[in-house]
């Protein structure tokens, strides 16, 4: 089924069959037959030009289960880089899997999608509550990660052998449409399998989900990076601190950082092709800044100024174009400007990006995660597959596996979060910050 017409949207949820097993959960509010209507806009999808008012079914606990909690089998894996969080949704999933449903069983797939695959040799992993008691008070993943694909027939192979009825997949862009695969070769073989996916990006770059878990965490961390480089800026006769945050298409974290932190005076981010010289460029611009100031702090997405840099056709193992340095070139461009004005500057450079990985989740992304988990679990009991979990304008929802597939999410430089930016910076003026 196609969930794209010219001019809208399918948002329909695919289902394994009627329901008929009453639930045992004792709440008087169940989401049977809710919708979420919301307005969508170019924020949430690249593709829409103008906000469009979409339905979604609603997330949460329905009266009518299509599996057996007692018989269940569930199995859940990490794949892609990590983030912080992951821990969380693994234990709010065996959390409310348990205690919520008395589920038969879970298993946990090391390893990434290699988990599944025989001739890896990774032992599965039974998830209890004591098992995930405390894993949410560190960072990473229980169950480790991986990048790459694997043949989605082995991997449903493996399901069959193992009885799992529900797979619980959490992983960014790359991971949901390897979920959408693994989702079709279930329907080929019309098995009764529900795949739910828990979509994880640090990156914020997943069509339709307007804040991915973790992201929070990441621009707490990020900036605290960033006040590191204000102070070595400001210790030295026209330091500059030089930040590089992850951001491979997308500069959400950047971004975000910059306004938290009103100490950045330049965001490079790759939706916004921006010019090292001429008089609209960074350089001069940053010769002025240290005039006035003697001191500046430069914060770049790993993935800007790609334009400016040799591309590259080689791809790491998730299929992505490896990434040429931005931040080299930008130490090699900026010594060489001011060198050649006999101008001394010291550039003080930090890259954070692993350890803003692997930090455990602050308050507000540990509760996220937490729901998501739970919403998660709901659906898969109701017997709802092809889709993840998500939550749009404060409601928790579900979409299908092609709406957030489509496209990777980029930051919208028309809109208002980037004017902000742009204001905070006073960077508005250096070509290519501004739509043409």
């Amino acid at each position: 089924m196609s969930h794209c017409t010219e001019n809208t949207y399918d948002t329909s949820i695919s289902s394994l069959g009627t329901p008929k097993v009453d639930s045992s959960l004792p709440y008087t509010s169940w989401a049977d037959g809710r919708k979420s209507k919301i307005f969508v806009d170019s924020d949430l999808c690249d593709e829409l030009q103008d906000p469009m008012l979409m339905e979604f079914d609603t997330a949460g606990p329905r009266k009518k289960l299509y599996f057996d909690p007692c018989r269940l089998k569930c199995a859940i894996v990490t794949c892609g880089g990590l983030c912080p969080g992951i821990n969380d949704v693994i234990r709010a999933i065996v959390m409310e899997a348990h205690h919520a449903y008395n589920v038969a069983s879970i298993i946990g797939i090391p390893y990434g999608l290699e988990g599944f695959i025989s001739k890896y040799k990774h032992p599965l992993v039974e998830l209890t509550p004591e098992k995930v008691s405390n894993i949410h008070l560190f960072g990473g993943t229980m169950l480790g990660s991986s990048r790459g694909p694997q043949p989605p027939e082995d991997i449903v192979d493996m399901l069959e052998r193992a009885n799992v009825n529900a797979l619980f997949v959490i992983g960014g862009d790359g991971t949901m449409k390897a979920a959408a695969a693994i989702s079709k070769e279930v329907q080929n073989r019309n098995l009764k399998i529900s795949v739910i996916g828990v979509p994880k990006t640090i990156d914020n770059d997943i069509n339709f989900i307007p804040q991915s878990f973790g992201f929070e965490t990441a621009v707490c961390k990020a900036t605290e990076a960033i006040q590191c480089a204000h102070t070595e800026a400001c210790g030295m006769p026209n330091g500059i601190g030089l930040v590089k945050l992850m951001g491979r298409e997308s500069g959400f974290i950047a971004a975000m950082a910059t306004l938290a932190l009103k100490e950045v005076n330049f965001v490079l981010i790759p939706e916004a092709p921006f010019q090292l010289q001429g008089e609209d460029g960074l350089l001069h611009a940053l010769e002025e800044r240290l005039n006035a100031r003697g001191h500046a702090v430069i914060v770049t997405a790993e993935g800007a100024g790609q334009h400016l840099l040799q591309q590259n056709t080689s791809t790491d193992a998730s299929g992505n174009i490896v990434l040429a340095d931005i931040a080299a070139l930008l130490k090699t461009e900026i010594n060489t400007y001011f060198a050649q004005r006999s101008m001394p500057v010291g550039i003080k450079y930090i890259d954070p990006s692993y350890i803003i990985r692997a930090v455990p989740a602050i308050a507000g992304d540990s509760i996220y995660c937490g729901l998501l988990g739970q919403h998660a679990v709901h659906a898969a009991m109701a017997g709802y597959t092809d889709m993840v979990v998500g939550k749009l304008q404060e409601r928790f929802v579900h979409l299908p596996f092609p709406l957030i597939t489509r496209t990777r999410r980029k930051m919208n430089i028309h809109s208002d979060l980037w004017r902000a930016v742009l204001e905070s910076t006073v960077q508005g003026r250096l070509a290519g910050m501004q739509p043409t």
